[in-house]
């Protein structure tokens, strides 16, 4: 019996002056190995989908790049669990999101250095035992996609020593940062943080033992993190624990960001005499969520300013949990916090307990707090809760705050999809990193479960609490929700399994769309000819959205009751085509929820009007095919 390598090998020698010819591709015949995996999707095409229409270079362009000997390599290493020993070479062949194998770095810089287009790099033992000097990270990784970079002992034991960050990582994808025992131990100089990872997507930055048993080492951090979306956000483990005099300035940190998350955990502890100042942190953001854990506990004559901290912001939560706890003379000045024009929720749980001598101010604090045994001893309250979160949404209501958070054109009424409407088109770019699914044959020997995430970061490489561990973990949790109300739904990460999902809802005679291209994007664009899907009556689609994971992975769902559109759309000025735009129309919003962003865009509420939104690059709808 021929084993797999003999069957493969004697194949290649039988094609090697014969190729099969698969018609109907772009309106063109394409020469392919059968054995590959675009070859094997064409002919699971063929064999499922029953209509002549020509099949989307958009889908196949998807499909794995691995040639045929690889995929069964690489399939072979899957049914042995042994990918992660070929991982590096098995993402750069199958075109994955993988992180970088850092491995340390004992290089010695005695003198000052100027860090400029670098990316992922390990510091390790950088600047230790450092006397005096600047070292400057300017434009460092700017602009790059999955930034892995490891800062660790850092300038451990120098004096005077001063490191600069100055448009850090900025407008980035998926940056990972750590600093562990980042000046650690040391005497005077400063490390400053401006512009850190600015309009960055998905940031996950650590700060572990940050600082920890310094003498006088101040830490700026200007624009850290501003306009920033979703991820982590940043994590302070033990930074400036038991140091001494060590004044932190966070101005405009987190600013503008969406649904960036901030822990702070042992911050401070037992340290003597730390300064620290929030300035606008969380401002005006979107859904803020911070933590404060343990932080100052134990401390000596602490100075804390919260001022304007997650003021004018979006709902947003803050956790306050054995804040200053058995410190000595703290003093914690809460001043315009969280004045958000959507109520947040605020706890304090054993806030200040035990401590002596503290001074603790809120004023101006919005409402929606709880104070769980939070100390009464030596606390002002100035003007609380002397405007609630609904006067202040209603305040804000009448102007374009309220719609801050939803782009213009995100969501759109249906009565705009008339030719010569001018309208704005939202930014409808992926952001995402470029992937390709996986052969079938080999993703479906992969695990994918939120309880097999040990085995998962194994064969990925992900570090605890790293960036690629919570992408992982949050594609898993939506994936494994229960679906809304009248919801079908089915997470795919292979090109077949989305045409069984798109096949089993709405038969096989379906068709596959998606917008053309990203022109029109952030600008005014006007509406051409329109056409209604299926005559333009009431249908229902299977709607696909990337979802973030090592492999192409997408989260597709069949809602009742909407109506689809192809539209051309002009530019606004010279009239000329610039995009073909494919438009989704939920005729049935009751269940959604009240606070969402179509409503807040377009007024009314769940089950009231209809909304309608574009088909972002990259992702696609099914509906079945016309007649």
């Amino acid at each position: 019996m021929l084993n797999l390598w003999s069957f493969l090998f004697l194949s290649s020698l039988y094609f090697s002056s014969f190729n099969v010819i698969f018609g109907g591709v772009d309106d063109s015949s394409v020469s392919e190995n059968p054995f590959t995996p675009r070859a094997s999707l064409i002919r699971y095409w063929n064999k499922e989908i029953r209509n002549e229409i020509p099949k989307t270079h958009f889908l196949l362009s998807k499909v794995s790049p691995l040639t045929a000997v690889d995929s069964a390599s690489f399939s072979k290493l899957a049914g042995q669990n042994d990918l992660a020993s070929r991982l590096p070479f098995f993402c750069s062949s199958a075109k994955l999101f993988c992180s970088p194998d850092l491995s340390p770095s004992l290089e010695k810089h005695p003198k000052d250095v100027n860090f400029a287009v670098y990316a992922n790099r390990n510091f390790t033992n950088y600047g230790t035992d450092r006397l005096d000097g600047v070292d400057s990270f300017k434009n460092y990784s700017e602009g790059d996609n999955v930034i892995i970079d490891s800062f660790r002992r850092y300038s451990r034991d120098s004096s005077g020593h001063k490191d600069k960050f100055s448009n850090y990582a900025s407008e980035s994808n998926v940056v990972d940062q750590s600093f562990n025992t980042y000046g650690a131990a040391a005497t005077g100089g400063s490390g400053n943080f401006n512009n850190y990872n600015r309009d960055v997507n998905n940031p996950n930055l650590r700060f572990t033992s940050y600082s920890d048993d310094s003498n006088g080492q101040g830490q700026t951090f200007t624009r850290y993190t501003e306009n920033a979306n979703a991820g982590n956000g940043q994590s302070f483990s033990s930074y400036g624990k038991n140091a001494n005099g060590v004044p932190n300035e966070f101005s405009s940190y987190g600013k503008g960001a969406n649904v960036v998350g901030s822990g702070f955990s042992g911050y401070g502890e037992s340290a003597n005499g730390a300064n620290d100042t929030f300035t606008s942190y969380g401002f005006d953001s979107n859904v803020p969520q911070n933590n404060f854990k343990s932080y100052g506990d134990g401390g000596n004559a602490a100075v804390n300013s919260f001022s304007s901290y997650r003021d004018q912001s979006n709902v947003g939560d803050d956790s306050f949990q054995s804040y200053a706890k058995n410190s000595n003379g703290a003093k914690v000045d809460f001043n315009n916090y969280g004045k958000s024009f959507n109520e947040g929720t605020d706890k304090f749980a054993g806030y200040g307990q035990g401590a002596a001598g503290q001074s603790i101010g809120f004023k101006s604090y919005g409402r929606n707090t709880t104070f769980k045994d939070y100390t009464k001893k030596g606390v002002i309250f100035s003007r609380y809760n002397n405007e609630s979160s609904a006067e202040t949404a209603q305040d804000k209501t009448s102007g374009s705050v309220v719609n801050k958070w939803v782009e213009p054109g995100k969501f759109f009424r249906e009565k705009m999809l008339k030719r010569g409407t001018v309208m704005p088109m939202p930014d409808i770019r992926d952001k995402m990193p470029e992937r390709s699914f996986l052969p079938r044959t080999i993703m479906s020997k992969l695990p994918f479960s939120s309880t097999k995430i040990g085995e998962l970061k194994r064969i990925f490489h992900a570090g605890d609490n790293s960036s690629l561990e919570t992408i992982m973990i949050d594609a898993l949790k939506e994936c494994e929700r229960a679906p809304s109300a009248g919801e079908t739904k089915r997470c795919v990460g292979s090109a077949e399994d989305m045409i069984d999902f798109a096949t089993s809802v709405l038969g096989r005679n379906v068709e596959v769309r998606t917008t053309e291209n990203v022109n029109g994007s952030k600008q005014n664009i006007k509406i051409g000819t329109v056409r209604g899907i299926n005559g333009g009556k009431v249908t229902k689609s299977v709607s696909c959205h990337q979802s973030l994971y090592p492999y192409l992975l997408y989260y597709c769902h069949s809602v009742p009751k909407v109506r689809v559109y192809e539209a051309d759309i002009l530019d606004p000025n010279s009239r000329e085509k610039i995009n073909h735009g494919v438009a989704i129309c939920h005729l049935d919003t009751s269940s959604w929820s009240s606070g969402h962003g179509a409503f807040l865009a377009l007024g009314s509420g769940p089950g009231r009007i209809e909304v309608c939104h574009w088909i972002f690059q990259n992702d696609m709808t099914w509906t079945m095919a016309d007649s």
